[in-house]
């Protein structure tokens, strides 16, 4: 680890027996920045039965409903589980990105940030981690998985998690900007080589029309490679993994087809919640979590 990690955890988090108390909120210091996560104790879980490392999609955070939702949900099924909000380089970052501020942290950046957080249950006591993720949190937190290699992971379970077509990424980019994406990739690779520090200015940035942000982000984000692409890197995992598809999902429409590609591969299990959209609200997010339990218990 490139900071020397220090952590409060509010003791009523450590929870009581028998009692699923409502999840707490939780710091990291990474260097000279604060990372927040919210941790919930499953009731009457110990550390030894483990918990889960759960990563948010596109600049959200770890209390988005979705979120809150299936911690609530597997507290009362007796799941303990982090959920964590990527910093995106702001400290003490909470609740949406409001695309007001620069983008200094790409893609390994979150990477790492999910590993102290995997630390920290480690030195906590919790173990064995599986790692959950919601769209693009499913595909970096999966990213996390095979291109860290972290030790002590149980299972992995992928809820509408996100999908990647080069070409349809780069038209959805010139189409949103009137500028052809590779055109800005070159732009980016030039003021990384000259100056990687220095900021792309009114740059649009996923969700975002216009902010700054560093080239080594905005390349990490928008470089085609198949690491975007969920169901490519699955396709290779070795531990148990679980992939919760919505029916009525409009966000990654092509899931269900990209999974019949990689389902076979042996250790992937593909369930589908008839009638859930991208974001499982409601009652539907009940039967993500009963399929989340009952892949646990069987692995």
């Amino acid at each position: 680890m490139r900071a020397m990690i220090a952590a409060t955890f509010c003791a009523a988090a450590l929870g009581l027996p028998g009692t699923a108390l409502s999840a707490d909120p939780v710091t990291l210091q990474d260097g000279d920045r604060t990372l927040i996560g919210h941790f919930q104790q499953g009731m009457g879980a110990s550390p030894d039965d483990g918990a889960l490392l759960m990563l948010h999609g596109t600049l959200a955070h770890g209390r988005m409903e979705i979120m809150a939702a299936l911690q609530d949900l597997l507290a009362e099924r007796g799941q303990s589980t982090l959920s964590i909000n990527l910093s995106y380089g702001i400290d003490a970052r909470e609740g949406m990105f409001e695309c007001d501020a620069p983008i200094r942290h790409g893609v390994d950046d979150h990477l790492h940030e999910v590993g102290l957080w995997h630390q920290w249950l480690q030195d906590e006591g919790y173990g064995p981690v599986t790692l959950f993720g919601h769209s693009r949190g499913g595909n970096q937190i999966a990213r996390y998985l095979t291109e860290r290699d972290p030790d002590g992971i149980r299972a992995l379970v992928l809820v509408a998690p996100s999908t990647y077509d080069a070409d349809e990424a780069a038209a959805s980019y010139e189409e949103q900007t009137g500028v052809a994406l590779e055109t800005a990739l070159e732009q980016a690779r030039e003021r990384q080589a000259e100056q990687p520090d220095a900021l792309l200015e009114d740059t649009r940035f996923l969700y975002c029309d216009e902010l700054d942000v560093t080239p080594a982000a905005f390349l990490g984000y928008y470089e085609a490679t198949r690491a975007h692409d969920t169901p490519s890197v699955i396709s290779r995992i070795q531990v148990p993994t679980l992939v919760v598809i919505g029916s009525e999902d409009d966000v990654v429409p092509d899931l269900p087809a990209r999974m019949e590609e990689v389902k076979d591969s042996g250790t992937i299990s593909v369930v589908t919640v008839d009638g859930a959209g991208h974001f499982f609200r409601d009652f539907f997010a009940d039967d993500a979590a009963d399929f989340t339990i009952d892949f646990l218990a069987d692995h």
